[in-house]
Order: C-alpha cells, then structure tokens, then sequence
C-alpha cells in the first residue's frame, strides 16, 4: 500500500534540526592507516558500551575497519572546524590526512592511532554491521578510553555544517 507522497522540503527541514557532534574516526590495519569526519554516530548502551556510527561505503577507512576489526571515535573540540572540514574531504582527493593536516597522533593501547589534539577518544571493537543505503552501520563496544583536554565539543550546526537531509 502506498503512502503520502514524502514532502522533500519537510524531510530536509526536520531531518537538520536533528543535532550532531563532529568527530574524527580512525583506523589503522597493515601498515596503513585512515582518518574522516563523521557526523552520523550515537551511544546506543550504557552495558555494554555500545556506539553506532555510521560510515559511507565509498570510505577509505572502511575497509581499514573491517580488516581491524576496531576504530577510534575522537571528538573534536569547538575550535577545530577547520580540521572537521579538512578531515571529511575524500582520500583520493586529499592524499594522506594524517600529513596534510600534520595531525599529532599517538597509538592506544589497542593499537589505533588517535588525535593528541582531540578532547579525548573511545576505541571501539566492531561487534556488528547493517546496511544503511550509502552507508553502513557499525556498532562498536567501547573497549579503551581517554580524556585529553577540556572544551566545548564542536557540532555540526555551530560549525555551520549542512548535511542534504
């Protein structure tokens, strides 16, 4: 049966009153390493913690995350859009992240590189995936954690960050 025809200004409208955090997420599997900005990522448990992010199949990171089986959230603080913004440019047209953006990085324990200039980060075991259009979901158990520094997290909408909705 089919339903009302979907207003396409209302979805983009509602759809970006939804609030989001920007992130940077890496990963790291032989030898090779991988960083981009995401958006799209929640805490869906308090026991286990769990997060849900969700990473588009075009990611250079992807496969990275799948082979390692782990990925690092770090959140990013207020006074970084520059670094958000240069961050979510695709691989193939910003060459290797981590030295364009002479990021300073350090492995965690877990043996994923993480930005030293973040607020801190959670490095997550990947214990699922679904299909998600264009992207994949992946929920990850957080295994290892950090603060870094204290501040205000940057969000999309203060970055002014527009996603198409």
């Amino acid at each position: 049966m089919a339903g009302p025809e979907l207003d396409q200004g209302a979805k983009k409208t509602t759809l970006r009153h939804i609030t989001y955090g920007l992130y940077a997420v890496t990963a790291a599997h032989g030898g090779e390493r991988g960083v981009f900005t995401a958006n799209w990522l929640t805490q869906v448990s308090f026991e286990p913690p769990l997060v849900a992010l969700s990473v588009e199949h075009d990611s250079s990171t992807l496969p990275l995350i799948r082979a390692s089986g782990r990925f690092a959230v770090c959140p990013l603080a207020a006074d970084q859009k520059d670094l958000a913004g240069a961050l979510g440019r695709p691989k193939a047209r910003a060459g290797d992240k981590f030295a364009a953006c002479d990021l300073a990085v350090h492995e965690s324990a877990a043996g994923v590189p993480v930005l030293a200039d973040a607020l801190g980060y959670v490095v997550c075991e990947t214990r699922a995936e679904l299909e998600a259009g264009d992207s994949v979901v992946i929920l990850g158990e957080v295994v290892e954690a950090a603060v870094l520094r204290d501040g205000a997290p940057l969000e999309m909408r203060a970055a002014g960050f527009r996603h198409a909705g």
